[in-house]
């Protein structure tokens, strides 16, 4: 049995859905192009309570988020996702409670002082 490099086996695995970078970029834009598109449709079949320049933001805080990826692989996945979760919005199958989640603020800071950061398990 051959032993095999890792360059040997990541030379192997076949790209989801871009060959490259700027394939992966253009199919970003794209994405993004019809998110914004599907804003004001959106808001007019779904009863919440932002405006279009709240939800173009949270758009595009959500696409800024993913930004530092640099996989060609994790990239085509985010945008598969991307797309499924665009179709559940077009074809309304998205509750309107679900849709609400995503304005939720799911971040939490990291605390500064020193109790906070032992019950958290920070260093």
């Amino acid at each position: 049995m051959a032993s095999l490099t890792v360059g040997q086996v990541t030379r192997s695995v076949r790209p989801l859905l871009s060959s490259n970078h700027v394939e992966a970029r253009r199919r970003v834009l794209a994405l993004y192009k019809a998110w914004c598109r599907q804003i004001p449709i959106m808001l007019h079949e779904y009863d919440i309570p932002y405006t279009q320049k709240q939800c173009l933001e949270k758009v595009r805080s959500e696409f800024l988020r993913n930004k530092y990826v640099t996989d060609v692989r994790v990239i085509d996945l985010l945008i598969i996702k991307g797309q499924m979760e665009l179709q559940e919005i077009v074809t309304l199958w998205k509750p309107t409670g679900n849709l609400l989640n995503h304005f939720k603020d799911t971040y939490n800071p990291k605390p500064k002082d020193f109790l906070g950061k032992f019950y958290a398990g920070h260093e």
